[in-house]
C-alpha cells in the first residue's frame, strides 16, 4: 500500500484529537450539550447511512496544503480514505473501524487517526454528547476570542488519565444565542506543537439532516490557518441518492 505524504503525517500530529476507547460513570452534564448536539442534527443521525466530506488543510507558515475525502459509514463502521501520495498518484482504502487489529499498520498508525482528527472537525457537537468522560463547564457571556461580542462558553476538557492520541486536550465552543457554534479555542494536552489552535466556525451549510461548519479561518500557535470541507454530502436510510450541502 502506497506510503502517504509526509504532510499528511505532519497534519495528524497537528490536529490529532483523543479518541476514547470508553465512557466513565454517569455524570450530570450541562443541559447544552444535548442542545448543541440536537443543533447540528442529532435526533435525526440515526438515518444516515453514509457521509461523504473533504477535509482540506492550509498552513502557509509550514507549507502544507493537503486534502484527504472519507466516506464514512456511522452503522457499520466501514471508512473510505481517498488522497493523493507524495507523488501526486491516487491513494484509495477501505477499513473497518471494528478491525483494525488485522488493519495494516499505514491503516492504524496514519490513515484511522486522520479520520478520527477530521470527524472531530467535521461533528464536533456530537462527540461532546458521545465523550461522556470528558467534563464540561459552561460560562456565560465570555469574549469572543476573533471578534467583538460575546458567546456562551462551552468548555469540553478530556482527562489526561484516558488514553488516546491527546490526552488532556481542552476544547473551548463559543455559542451564539442561535445555539451554533461561532468560534473555538483548541487547547493541546501534551508537549506536541500547535498548542494552540483558534478559528471560526462559518460557511454553515445542511446535507439533509446534519448541519456542518464548512470553514474555519484562524491561528495555530499564532500563525496563519485554515481548515475547511468541501464535496459534503450524505445519504439516507433506504435511498441510494447523496443529498449535497446546500
Amino acid at each position: 500500500m502506497t506510503k502517504l505524504c509526509r504532510s499528511m503525517t505532519i497534519c495528524c500530529l497537528f490536529l490529532s484529537v483523543l479518541l476514547l476507547a470508553g465512557t466513565s460513570q454517569a455524570q450530570t452534564r450541562p443541559a447544552i450539550v444535548e442542545q448543541l448536539a440536537k443543533t447540528y442534527g442529532l435526533d435525526s443521525y440515526g438515518q444516515i447511512e453514509a457521509a461523504r466530506y473533504t477535509f482540506n488543510l492550509e498552513l502557509p507558515a509550514l507549507k502544507v496544503s493537503l486534502s484527504r475525502t472519507w466516506t464514512w459509514e456511522p452503522k457499520t463502521g466501514q471508512v473510505t480514505y481517498e488522497a493523493k501520495d507524495k507523488d501526486g498518484k491516487p491513494v484509495k482504502v477501505t477499513y473497518n473501524r471494528s478491525q483494525l487489529n488485522n488493519a495494516p499498520d499505514n491503516v492504524k498508525n496514519e490513515i484511522e487517526p486522520g479520520f478520527v482528527n477530521d470527524n472531530y472537525w467535521f461533528v464536533f457537537p456530537f462527540h461532546v454528547y458521545w465523550d461522556t468522560s470528558a467534563v464540561v463547564t459552561v460560562k456565560e457571556k465570555q469574549k469572543l476570542p476573533l471578534a467583538k461580542g460575546t458567546a456562551t462558553l462551552v468548555s469540553v476538557k478530556y482527562p489526561a488519565e484516558v488514553g488516546g492520541y491527546t490526552p488532556g486536550d481542552t476544547w473551548d465552543l463559543y455559542v451564539g444565542s442561535d445555539g451554533r457554534v461561532e468560534q473555538f479555542i483548541y487547547h493541546r494536552g501534551g508537549s506536541k506543537k500547535p498548542s494552540n489552535v483558534t478559528t471560526t466556525w462559518a460557511g454553515y451549510k445542511k446535507a439533509g439532516p446534519l448541519l456542518v461548519s464548512t470553514d474555519h479561518r484562524g491561528t495555530a500557535d499564532g500563525k496563519p490557518a485554515r481548515i475547511f470541507f468541501t464535496n459534503v454530502s450524505v445519504k439516507l436510510a433506504g435511498s441510494d441518492t447523496w443529498m449535497d450541502a446546500k
